[in-house]
């Protein structure tokens, strides 16, 4: 579980890195203004019934996955400057629905939950390598 929730908040942070990359990005390759992009994430589904049956009796979780990356839908910001060479006839430039400090925020949220699967996973380790001591006792 813990390497699939690593997985998710990697991809999480690429994202955020690209919406903080493109934040004054005015015009893609098609004339249009960046969009803020998301990550959709998802239980974990395991189709074998051996993987099922392990489910069922609590000896492995199911873990996440990113489903989707989504465009958030807000209108993004209008700042007047009419020396710039994407503004509109009265002088206004369209500017991405990036948010600097929510993309930080959620940049910090994504590196502490990596963390916390590290962390998670390395206890886990530890655990397993003390039952081998002990069984080899």
């Amino acid at each position: 579980m813990s390497a699939t929730g690593m997985t998710a908040q990697q991809v999480r942070s690429d994202i955020i890195a690209q919406n903080l990359a493109n934040v004054n990005t005015t015009r893609d390759a098609n004339g249009h203004v960046y969009r803020r992009k998301t990550v959709v994430f998802e239980e974990k589904s395991f189709p074998t019934f051996r993987e099922s049956l392990s489910y069922a009796t609590g000896h492995i979780g199911k873990g996440v996955k990113v489903t989707e990356i989504v465009e958030d839908p807000s209108d993004g910001n209008l700042v007047y400057d009419p020396s710039h060479p994407d503004a509109n006839e009265d002088g206004y430039v369209m500017y991405p629905n990036v948010n600097t400090v929510t993309e930080m925020t959620n940049m910090i949220d994504a590196t502490r939950a990596y963390e916390a699967n590290v962390t998670v996973l390395n206890s886990t380790k530890g655990m397993a390598l003390k039952a081998l001591e002990l069984g080899g006792a």
